[in-house]
């Protein structure tokens, strides 16, 4: 491309990222962030499939010879937050908001489709261009799966990328990436803690399930250090707890959620058996019950060794010191830890941000990093295709 076309096409990728983050939409039903991709692409050489049951978009762009299915991935989802950054593109979706760099994500993906099909002469065997919905916790990549996206191209995809901003965690415009466990597992623990309500003068009447149901939030930090190995660590969160309706009435119930993560398969099961019997078995003490739901979410992203070697030699070819090796896994979690258990790949964490947290309504990303964001979605492609 010649500087104007380059600096034409950064034009459009800020306007398009800035469209998606003025009007994010949750969940797996996107339909006007679907539109606005499919208007994005609309004109490129590509075979565009929207989904049935989601509304995603694949796509697929054909090289000029036969060669191995390189599949590039973006999450298009908002979260649940309301914005407070002040911006001029703020979103205009009272309580929706691009806090996680969605938005940065699909903005980039469609970068990489222009930068490809501008040199798909050069470009050996097929690309995928997988635009998700609903990677916020509605598994939106399992559902594309479902749908075919990993055989979209004709036949199984060889390898899979995927970039994720980060506002802090990874420095500014660096790139990272590490073999084996990237990403933890996110699983959920539901416990509802069943007693018998009853006068808050009274408890000696009642069986009230608010101090049990305390006990045990408070027993699940002592198990994570008593039971867990420092070494293969497990984290638990109760971010969620609702009992009662008045100061002096006991209520029926308690109920909690949590989150728990994990960064190995034993670990995984450990904490999984732990956290169900200490649960039942506080709540028995006291002559109450405990139902209690262990939910498995997303499994562990584990990156190729392979893959992630290919990617650490690209993004230093083309940045130099850019790239970071990634020295722990992180705990967030993420579905497109789904098609690295099927296809060989990485996911690539790239610092985006100003140090603020993804998920905080205070998070900002920098327009300015959506070219680097789509040259190595891009040149990965490429390099892969000719390897």
């Amino acid at each position: 491309m010649s500087a104007s076309e380059n600096a034409a096409l950064m034009d459009h990728l800020v306007r398009l990222r800035r469209q998606l983050h003025a009007e994010p939409e949750i969940g797996l039903d996107l339909p006007r962030t679907q539109e606005k991709v499919l208007a994005a692409l609309d004109g490129l050489p590509l075979e565009v499939s929207p989904g049935r049951s989601l509304t995603s978009v694949t796509a697929v762009l054909r090289g000029a010879r036969p060669g191995p299915v390189v599949l590039l991935r973006a999450d298009m989802d908002a979260l649940p937050v309301r914005e407070r950054t002040g911006l001029e593109y703020a979103s205009r979706v009272d309580g929706a908001m691009h806090a996680c760099g969605h938005d940065m994500h699909t903005a980039m993906l469609v970068g990489a489709a222009h930068l490809l099909a501008a040199r798909r002469d050069e470009v050996t065997g097929d690309v995928v261009f997988m635009f998700q919905p609903g990677e916020e916790g509605w598994d939106g990549s399992a559902a594309m799966i479902a749908e075919g996206v990993l055989d979209a191209a004709g036949r199984r995809a060889d390898a899979a990328y995927a970039l994720h901003v980060f506002g802090a965690g990874v420095p500014h415009g660096v790139f990272s990436a590490r073999p084996g466990t990237t990403m933890a597992a996110s699983d959920g623990l539901e416990v509802t803690v069943v007693g018998a309500g009853g006068h808050g003068a009274r408890p000696h009447r009642a069986k009230d399930p608010i101090p049990v149901a305390c006990e045990i939030v408070t027993a699940l930090q002592a198990m994570v250090t008593r039971q867990s190995d420092i070494f293969d660590p497990v984290v638990v969160t109760v971010g969620s707890f609702h009992a009662g309706s008045k100061r002096n009435v006991i209520p029926d119930t308690a109920r909690f959620e949590a989150t728990v993560r994990s960064f190995s398969a034993p670990a995984k099961a450990r904490v999984k058996d732990a956290a169900v019997t200490l649960a039942r078995s506080i709540a028995q003490a006291h002559g109450l019950r405990a139902e209690v739901d262990y939910v498995d979410g997303y499994p562990m992203t584990v990156n190729d060794p392979r893959e992630t070697a290919f990617v650490a030699e690209t993004i230093t070819d083309l940045f130099g010191g850019r790239f970071r090796p990634l020295a722990d896994p992180m705990p967030g979690g993420e579905d497109f830890s789904r098609v690295l258990q099927e296809v060989p790949g990485a996911f690539i964490p790239f610092g985006a941000g100003d140090g603020t947290d993804n998920h905080s309504p205070l998070a900002r990303f920098d327009d300015a990093l959506l070219p680097d964001g789509a040259t190595v979605l891009a040149e990965l492609a490429l390099r892969r295709g000719a390897r």
